[in-house]
């Protein structure tokens, strides 16, 4: 079992950054695969970014490549992401999300693991 906590959201200006973190709880955090999401009022959770069990293989939507950055350090059971250059747009509740696979997945529904979100919301 494993519990997930994020923290570091916020309400930032356009243009400027914030860092997410998702701290876990139980023995097997560094096998899991870790994706980040978001969810805006009204529409579906998103695929933000994912990260594999050892933090070598990453991803990101289209609509955060070259801003938010994903990492993860097993030592202290966490999980990052680095977002620069926030837009209005990116305004959202985030979350964490742990996989069993090692592995990051782009749909939510294969995922284990959640938190409960940290709130987002960048001001124009």
């Amino acid at each position: 079992q494993v519990q997930l906590v994020e923290s570091g959201g916020g309400l930032v200006q356009a243009g400027g950054s914030l860092r997410l973190s998702c701290a876990a709880s139980g023995r097997s955090f560094s096998r899991y695969g870790m994706g980040w999401f978001r969810q805006a009022p009204g529409k579906e959770r998103e695929f933000v970014a994912g990260v594999s069990w050892n933090g070598d293989s990453t991803y990101y939507a289209d609509s955060v490549k070259g801003r938010f950055t994903a990492s993860r350090d097993n030592s202290k059971k966490t999980a990052n992401l680095q977002m620069n250059n926030l837009k209005p747009e990116d305004t959202a509740r985030y979350y964490c999300a742990a996989d069993k696979t090692s592995t990051w997945y782009s749909n939510p529904h294969e995922y284990d693991y959640w938190g409960q979100g940290t709130q987002v919301t960048v001001s124009s």
